[in-house]
C-alpha cells in the first residue's frame, strides 16, 4: 500500500514544476500577452476607431521610425554601451536628405547614399571614442549628439527646409501598397536581418558575450574593440535610415525633430529586454515593446488624454523598463549559476 507522504511529495513536485513553467512563460512571452490585452481592452472601449485600418496604418507608419531607432539603440546595448546620439542623428539625417535634394539638387538615391555614408562615419567616430580613447559611452555619444545637433542647425540656419520640390519617388518611400504601409515592411526586413545577425551568427553571440563580461570575452579571443565599434556603426546606419524614412513621411527637414524619438527608442529597447530573451536586448522583444507603447498611447489618446500625457507615459515606461530589465538580467545570471552547479 502506497504511503500518503510520497504521493503528497509528488503532488508538490508537480505544482512546483507547473509554477516554474508558468513563470518561464510569463518571463519569455509576457510582452506578447500584454500586447494582446492592450488590443482587447482598447478595442472594447473604442470599437469603431482603435482597430480601424486608418488608425493601424497611421501607427505602423509613424512608429516605423521609433522601431528602427530602437534597433539602433539595441546594437550598442548588446555590448553594454549606450548610444545617446541617435535622436540628434536622426534629426541631422532627416535635414540632410531633404537639403541635398532641395538645395543641392541631388537625385534622391544619391542623397540617401550620402546620408547613409555619413551615418556610418558617425557610428565609427562613436566607436573610436569609446574603444580607442576609453571615453564612457554615455559621455561620448552625448557629446557627439550635441555636435550633430549643431551641424543640423548650421546647415539649416535653424529654419525648416520645405519639401515642396521633393520627387515622387522619394515621397513614395512611405506610401501604402496593397493596404500595407511600406515603412512597416522596412522594419520587418531590418528586424529579420538583425535577428539572423544576433541569434544565428557568431558575431551576434560575440556581442552578447561582450555585454555580459567584456574581460572574459577578450580572454576568449573576441576582438572586443572591433565588435563594439561595429555595433556603433550599425547604430549609425540604422539612425541614418530612420532619418531618410522620417523625411519621406514628413516631407520637410526640421533640425529639432529628432530628440523626441530618443526616449521612446530607449524605452522600446530596454522594455524589450524583459521578454523573449529575458535579461538581454533582443529583436522580438524590442518589436513587441514598440508596438505596446504605440497602441497603448493611441488608445489613451482616443479616450481623451491630453497631448502632454505622452511624456509622462514614455518616462514612466522607461523607468519601469530599466527596472524590469535589470531584474531579468539578475534572474538570468542566477539561473546560469544554478545550472552550472
Amino acid at each position: 500500500m502506497t504511503s500518503p507522504a510520497p504521493v503528497a511529495a509528488d503532488r508538490g513536485s508537480v505544482k512546483s514544476n507547473a509554477a516554474k513553467r508558468l513563470s518561464e512563460f510569463v518571463a519569455s512571452y509576457g510582452l506578447a500577452v500584454v500586447f494582446l490585452l492592450v488590443l482587447v481592452v482598447f478595442s472594447a472601449l473604442r470599437p469603431t476607431t482603435f482597430l480601424s485600418s486608418g488608425n493601424i496604418g497611421n501607427l505602423l507608419t509613424s512608429q516605423a521610425v521609433t522601431a528602427l531607432l530602437a534597433f539602433a539603440v539595441m546594437m550598442p546595448l548588446a555590448t553594454g554601451r549606450f548610444d545617446l546620439s541617435v535622436g540628434y542623428h536622426v534629426g541631422m539625417a532627416q535635414v540632410l536628405i531633404v537639403g541635398l535634394q532641395v538645395n543641392n539638387h541631388l537625385p534622391w538615391p544619391v542623397a540617401a547614399l550620402a546620408v547613409i555614408a555619413i551615418g556610418l562615419i558617425v557610428g565609427l567616430v562613436n566607436g573610436i571614442l569609446v574603444t580607442r580613447f576609453k571615453i564612457d559611452s554615455f559621455i561620448a555619444t552625448m557629446g557627439v549628439g550635441s555636435l550633430l545637433y549643431g551641424v543640423s542647425n548650421w546647415y539649416t540656419d535653424g529654419q525648416q527646409i520645405p519639401g515642396f520640390d521633393l520627387p515622387d519617388g522619394f515621397a513614395n518611400l512611405s506610401a501604402i501598397v496593397a493596404g500595407v504601409p511600406l515603412p512597416a515592411i522596412y522594419v520587418a526586413i531590418v528586424a529579420l536581418a538583425l535577428w539572423l545577425l544576433l541569434e544565428r551568427m557568431p558575431i551576434g553571440r560575440s556581442l552578447y558575450v561582450i555585454g555580459s563580461n567584456a574581460k572574459a570575452a577578450e580572454l576568449s579571443g573576441i576582438n572586443v574593440a572591433g565588435c563594439v565599434t561595429g555595433a556603433f556603426m550599425a547604430s549609425g546606419l540604422l539612425s541614418a535610415l530612420s532619418g531618410v524614412l522620417l523625411a519621406s513621411i514628413l516631407r520637410s527637414g526640421t533640425p529639432s525633430v529628432g530628440q523626441e524619438y530618443l526616449l521612446p527608442a530607449f524605452a522600446g529597447a530596454l522594455l524589450g529586454a524583459t521578454s523573449i530573451r529575458p535579461g538581454r536586448v533582443n529583436v522580438g522583444g524590442t518589436l513587441f515593446a514598440v508596438l505596446i507603447l504605440a497602441f497603448s498611447f493611441s488608445g489613451v489618446q482616443q479616450l481623451g488624454a491630453a497631448f502632454y500625457v505622452e511624456y509622462f507615459f514614455n518616462g514612466g515606461i522607461l523607468i519601469i523598463a530599466v527596472t524590469l530589465s535589470v531584474y531579468a538580467a539578475v534572474r538570468r545570471r542566477r539561473a546560469a549559476v544554478e545550472a552550472s552547479r
